[in-house]
């Protein structure tokens, strides 16, 4: 079997930045080009947005449901943000995880934490930078999606976010989206290639041992 096809565990991608840094188009340019990684749908009590669709963005639920959810242990991890929440259903990440599949995680620093606790070494956390405050005010004023008093508090918001940047294992500034992209990208193989992930990787290395011992005695005389 060639190397590239040893089992492997999956990984728990996670990316998080502060709103308007660009943590969601790069997870949509990762989704888009690389097969064998998936999203992680969270549930989350949220309305709608125009062009969302329940299942595929989010699993849209209530509060009461929310709540049940969270007392039957049913999230890895969830968060209260900007007046809502949001969670990762345990069951579908880790029966991807399991089976060799990588989950990409869009989530704040708040759910890598608890990630993290929840999956310890399954998880690679990368936290994405704004280039300057400014920028980061133009982005979100770009989108066009939400007023002015939002935007302020997700400014507001950007401060405390950023202070976390050392609870990640990668971090990197966003600058030009391409480029980060790539960073992104070679973050991630070089996690897939982690021998602690390789769990094909003992009865391969074993095959060739003993391929090599058998040539071995095989030449030799005695």
């Amino acid at each position: 079997m060639p190397h590239s096809q040893l089992a492997r565990r999956g990984v728990l991608f996670v990316l998080s930045s502060p709103s308007g840094a660009g943590k969601s188009t790069i997870a949509r340019m990762l989704l888009a080009s690389d097969p064998d990684i998936a999203l992680s749908v969270s549930a989350t009590t949220r309305p709608m947005r125009p062009g969302e669709v329940d299942g595929r963005d989010y699993h849209f639920v209530d509060l009461q449901r929310f709540r049940e959810m969270t007392a039957n242990g049913e999230f890895l991890e969830w968060a209260h943000v900007f007046d809502h929440r949001y969670g990762t259903p345990r069951a579908p990440v880790e029966r991807m995880l399991d089976e060799g599949n990588d989950v990409l995680f869009d989530i704040d620093w708040q759910g890598a934490q608890q990630l993290y606790q929840q999956a310890g070494g399954d998880v690679v956390r990368v936290f994405i930078l704004p280039p300057s405050v400014d920028e980061l005010g133009r982005r979100l004023r770009g989108r066009g999606t939400d007023d002015p008093a939002v935007i302020a508090s997700r400014m507001a918001r950007a401060a405390s976010e950023i202070s976390h940047w050392d609870g990640y294992d990668y971090v990197l500034i966003n600058d030009d989206v391409d480029r980060c992209f790539g960073q992104v990208r070679m973050i991630l193989e070089a996690e897939r290639l982690k021998r602690s992930r390789q769990t094909g990787l003992i009865g391969f290395a074993r095959k060739l041992i003993k391929a090599g011992n058998a040539l071995s005695g095989e030449r030799d005389p005695s």
